[in-house]
């Protein structure tokens, strides 16, 4: 009796309720490997974050029917998997094909590490689950890359995270941990610690660019290299995607905007006294940026129409209050939501951003992280802006962005004191919002600002 094999068809998956196609960006198993279950098979591109897809089942990967850079609609079918029902007659002569991929895979691990920081969130949530440091393990995929089955392997071998446990005294000893505890380092952080980075180049601690030196852009060139006057650089999907809502934005909705100046001193100060501490305790630091959001979401509370949406013949008010964060890297601007931020105290809002921000540097904002925003904030003031005029987020009634905080002489009570001050910038739907609502919501957001004192508590 003959072992029966069955092929699966594999489809591009519905990613996003909005999606309808997803660009493949590259195949991570090619036609014989070994593919286990959870395991990704490709890694896509949509028009709002880059993902990876996969696998539904244990096989081995068969035809590949769509080729790396090539636009697939929702549905359309991508690759094979074959799977077989159980032989044990021709068995082994049936997975003779595929063993020749499995030692050849296990073989290239030993060369090829360039997959050996990049971990599925199947991997990472079966290591946080039993505790395990990603490091310590071999990984037998693609390019040294780790997977299931190695970290369960790992895990019946008697590894776990015990040996990690002394590099983290400082977080155990006060019983208070992070609450990303378990939580293995990204990949960026284990391919470029922050401790071997070149001391001359300055760390960016302000704002949301987190402890990571800036990435340096890909650009395709074209012609001749000695001869030319010009580059070409090709527009991704999530550039083509920025260039679409921009255009979208400022052909339908009429901007307006407008800007009041807020004396932040009180919170410079309450950020310098409460920083080490907070550092100490969450292991992640706290910016402006986590204050300044909930002085706006508090704001959003008393003037809820800052909160919509327009619909032609009616304007829609979200009950929900998510924030948009606009997160900018060297080549797109992405803004991840933080989802029910008038839920969240100044602790939870820091945690957030972070886990956010780290996201959006590492590559792995998932689609659920970009939608559902209803009020953008933008901390333009983390690369030095004063004044500045920001587009609306479509199809949101407004954005706000937070500048870079000066000391300036002002006047107070007919003396001239030095002061710690910022400005904020609000453009407007002129559809759905006029100056007064949003002059006194600016008002409310200024005075929620200054209102902050050495006492006002982060939890």
């Amino acid at each position: 009796m003959s072992d029966q094999t069955q092929w699966n068809d594999v489809t591009m998956p519905q990613l996003a309720e909005s999606l309808v196609s997803a660009t493949i960006a590259k195949w991570l198993k090619q036609p014989g490997d070994t593919v286990e279950q959870f395991e990704p098979i490709c890694e896509v591109i949509t028009d709002k974050v880059n993902a990876e897809i996969p696998s539904t089942l244990d096989g081995i990967m068969g035809d590949l029917l769509a080729e790396e850079g090539q636009t697939v609609a929702v549905g359309e079918l991508i690759c094979r998997i074959q799977t077989k029902s159980a032989a044990p007659a021709v068995s082994a002569t049936s997975a003779a094909p595929a063993a020749p991929s499995n030692t050849q895979a296990q073989q290239g691990t030993a060369s090829d590490q360039s997959m050996r920081g990049r971990f599925s969130p199947a991997v990472q949530t079966l290591a946080a689950e039993h505790n395990v440091d990603l490091s310590r393990v071999p990984g037998t995929g693609m390019g040294g890359r780790i997977t299931r089955k190695d970290v369960l392997n790992y895990v019946q071998q008697g590894g776990s995270a015990q040996a990690v446990v002394p590099e983290q005294p400082s977080r155990t000893a006060q019983g208070q941990g992070s609450p990303f505890t378990g939580i293995q380092p990204s990949a960026a952080q284990q391919s470029t610690p922050i401790q071997n980075m070149d001391p001359a180049i300055p760390v960016r601690n302000s704002g949301i660019h987190l402890t990571e030196a800036p990435k340096v852009p890909m650009i395709e060139v074209e012609g001749d290299s000695h001869n030319r006057s010009e580059y070409f650089i090709d527009v991704t999907p999530i550039r083509s995607a920025i260039a679409r809502n921009m255009r979208q934005s400022v052909s339908e909705i009429p901007h307006a905007w407008t800007m009041i100046e807020v004396d932040v001193t009180n919170l410079v100060m309450l950020r310098n006294k409460v920083k080490n501490e907070f550092k100490q305790k969450e292991g992640i630091n706290i910016t402006y940026l986590a204050f300044l959001m909930k002085a706006v979401v508090n704001a959003i509370k008393e003037y809820p129409i800052m909160n919509s949406v327009w619909a032609v013949d009616k304007i829609i008010i979200k009950r929900d209050i998510n924030i948009s964060l606009a997160v900018g890297t060297e080549d797109s601007v992405l803004t991840p939501v933080i989802k029910k931020a008038d839920q969240k105290n100044i602790a939870g809002l820091a945690r957030e951003i972070e886990d956010l921000a780290r996201k959006t540097r590492e590559g792995t904002l998932k689609l659920d992280d970009m939608q559902g925003g209803t009020f953008t904030v933008n901390n333009t003031g983390s690369f030095g802006s004063i004044l500045s005029y920001p587009v609306i987020n479509y199809p949101q009634a407004a954005i706000l962005t937070f500048e870079s905080i000066v000391k300036r002489p002002v006047v107070i009570d007919d003396m001239i004191a030095v002061r710690s001050m910022a400005n904020l910038c609000l453009s407007l739907d002129h559809r759905i919002l006029d100056g007064v609502i949003c002059g006194r919501f600016l008002q409310r957001v200024k005075e929620n600002l200054e209102g902050y004192t050495l006492d006002t508590k982060l939890y």
